[in-house]
């Protein structure tokens, strides 16, 4: 499948809708890189849809539970996630790679006759993009240092975006070394300097001089 764009993407004009939910112990941002191996019947049947219908599937953050088996409990905001790629796994599973798109956040759920968990969801409010504030450059210089390891992965990825708030406060949500459920705290923000504050805070933490 052809690569998406590295900027983060615009909300939709519906505000709500019904999507296949795929709880996950990891949170996925948006413009986010997710890889993932298939092998439950319910989710092979899901990326089968979502190729055919070019639709995506929820990632939520498990909160208690596992990733196999019974329904987990699961945070109540995540991320569209859309298939970029899929590919064979040298176990032969099936290996897909999905980018975060739109954020949600669940208003109810029913479960499939294959188990697969389907979620009522209101799409949330994204900003569009804001230049970065002269206060948080340090933190694009940052997101760039990674870029300059992990760019591979974010192929429509170019230097521009490093001046966009939104952009680098949902890159250092994804690349820093913070909890989940600091991830999740971050990803419920919708001001996108609300954002880059908390981020600017946690920075000390990973100073090793």
């Amino acid at each position: 499948m052809p690569a998406r764009h590295a900027s983060v993407p615009k909300s939709r004009t519906v505000s709500t809708s019904e999507i296949p939910l795929f709880p996950l112990r990891t949170v996925l941002v948006p413009g986010g890189f997710l890889p993932l191996q298939i092998f439950e019947q319910r989710y092979l049947d899901m990326v089968r849809d979502c190729a055919r219908t070019g639709g995506g599937f929820g990632v939520c953050l498990i909160l208690d539970g596992e990733e196999t088996g019974r329904e987990p409990q699961h945070a109540q905001t995540g991320t569209l996630a859309r298939i970029r790629d899929f590919h064979t796994l040298d176990n032969g599973l099936l290996g897909i790679t999905s980018e975060g798109h739109e954020r949600f956040r669940i208003r109810g759920t029913r479960a499939r006759d294959n188990g697969l968990l389907m979620g009522k969801v209101d799409w949330l409010e994204e900003a569009m993009e804001a230049p970065l504030p002269e206060a948080y450059f340090l933190l694009g210089r940052i997101v760039g240092r990674f870029m300059d390891k992990v760019r591979d992965n974010y192929p429509g990825y170019h230097e521009g975006l490093l001046d966009d708030a939104v952009w680098v406060g949902y890159r250092l949500t994804e690349l820093l070394p913070i909890s989940n459920g600091e991830r999740l705290s971050v990803l419920e923000m919708n001001d996108p300097v609300e954002r880059l504050q908390r981020l600017l805070e946690w920075l000390p933490r990973f100073n090793t001089s």
